[in-house]
């Protein structure tokens, strides 16, 4: 996700954060590097020629130049100016109250991922306590209403259809299909083209007409770059969109689309699609994607992710095993499970402070399911107590698991060092103890997010954070 401009950036920002002193010559060199990273990114020239003359002058002025820590300070300019070009602040949708009905139409070309960010929408507005109805109104694309149906069936959400093959009336019926049983909030899944044309515009036009949306957004592939931005601009002027969602955001390793659409739109991105399945649909939080930008990491982003998938029952579990040193391969074999519920691994990783642009390949993370089979190959006992597993036993296990010894060696080898630190992690009463104190967590309870790394991370250790008191340490931390 964005791994190019990351890594740009956050390169920028360690050589800057370090210095005591910082010149006009500095600030030159820093910003003729960030424009070049923009660009490289894909991020429209307007916009960039905004962003850099905007940070020079504020650079330039005393409150840098004199300041006791003058690279932090450009850093947070830079941070500042970052938020603003993707929009300042998260927006929600502009939704009625339940008891009468709202309707969001979904437009975008075809390709884009439209239905299927129909789907995950319904499903994250579900989970809030909506009753959505999905209406299926793309009759020009082979199989798109059998595919809408299939992903609303999946997530126990209806789908509103019928067999002629007007749209218009198709859309409009659906509003009163939803009064008539009480769903809140209609999602219409409309159309698209390979391109724009005149009789794509001219149905959704009507279609807008007879529906009167609450909200009007466009469904954009984060990869085509500035082209979205483009496309974006061209339904705005017929259709008056609301706002955009991203999708293919983790494959986006530029940010061109993300970083221009609000600058030259004046339209908030709602919603980031980040992978294939149900769940993989985030809320767009601008000053904490601008966090990962500059290599920061998303600390309130990887916990709410915990929170959502974490059981709080086997979270206090583990803690309590942590704090008497009696992890075992079992406990390791559920931290896979916890940790393949968040979803894509690099996302997680993506999130994690000092770990901007690196692979998940190299941190072992891509051998998990090979671990888990090895695991799942052991019976219970030698799960709890990994003293006996002998040579005889560790050759079944690697028959059993379709592995090797050496990989079966290797596991054992990796878990007693997991175990190591975690003891060391519990114990240490430095800075890591002094931060969790502040969010009112038992320091110990971390144990596993960092030894876990090489092994299963312990997503359970972040599940009793507040909120609150994070979202304020992550400020006083940037």
């Amino acid at each position: 996700m964005l791994e190019k401009i990351t890594s740009t950036f956050s390169g920028i920002v360690k050589k800057l954060s370090g210095k005591s002193t910082i010149t006009e010559k500095n600030i030159e060199e820093a910003v003729e590097e960030i424009k070049m990273a923009l660009l490289e990114a894909d991020v429209n020239l307007r916009v960039v020629r905004r962003f850099v003359n905007s940070t020079i002058e504020e650079a330039k002025g005393e409150k840098v130049l004199k300041s006791v820590n003058p690279g932090q300070q450009f850093t947070k300019i830079i941070y500042d100016k970052m938020v603003a070009m993707l929009g300042d602040s998260k927006q929600d949708l502009h939704l009625k109250g339940p008891d009468t009905q709202s309707v969001i139409l979904m437009l975008g070309l075809q390709g884009a991922g439209k239905t299927t960010a129909a789907h995950k929408l319904a499903a994250r507005l579900a989970k809030n306590g909506r009753k959505p109805l999905l209406v299926a109104c793309d009759l020009v694309r082979p199989a798109a209403v059998e595919q809408l149906s299939q992903l609303g069936q999946k997530i126990g959400v209806p789908v509103y259809k019928e067999n002629n093959k007007d749209a218009v009336k198709n859309a409009k019926e659906s509003i009163s299909f939803a009064r008539k049983n009480g769903y809140d909030t209609i999602i219409i899944d409309t159309a698209g083209r390979l391109q724009i044309d005149e009789e794509m515009m001219a149905e959704l036009v009507d279609i807008k007409k007879s529906v009167s949306p609450d909200e009007v957004l466009l469904v954009a592939d984060a990869m085509t770059g500035q082209n979205a931005v483009d496309i974006a601009k061209s339904f705005d002027e017929q259709l008056g969109l609301t706002g955009v969602i991203l999708t293919k955001f983790d494959s986006d390793a530029r940010g061109g689309a993300a970083l221009s659409l609000k600058t030259i739109t004046n339209k908030p991105i709602l919603f980031i699609g980040t992978g294939e399945k149900t769940e993989d649909f985030e809320v767009f939080h601008p000053e904490r994607i601008a966090s990962r930008i500059l290599g920061m990491g998303d600390v309130v982003s990887l916990v709410e992710k915990a929170q959502e998938t974490v059981d709080a029952e086997q979270a206090l579990k583990l803690q309590k095993k942590l704090q008497r040193n009696e992890f075992t391969l079992q406990d390791m074999l559920e931290q896979f499970q916890s940790v393949k519920k968040m979803g894509n691994m690099q996302s997680i990783i993506d999130m994690m402070p000092g770990m901007a642009g690196m692979d998940a390949s190299q941190m072992d993370l891509s051998s998990m399911k090979k671990n888990e089979a090895i695991i799942q190959s052991m019976t219970y006992k030698e799960r709890l107590n990994h003293l006996i597993i002998g040579p005889s036993r560790r050759k079944r296990i690697a028959k059993g698991s379709g592995t090797s010894v050496a990989e079966v060696n290797k596991l054992i080898k990796q878990f007693e060092k997991t175990k190591l630190m975690m003891k060391k992690v519990s114990r240490n009463k430095g800075m890591q103890g002094r931060m969790m104190n502040q969010l009112g967590i038992d320091p110990s309870m971390m144990g596993g997010l960092g030894g876990g790394l090489s092994a299963g991370m312990d997503m359970n250790s972040l599940k009793g954070m507040d909120m609150k008191k994070l979202q304020e340490l992550a400020k006083r931390f940037r």
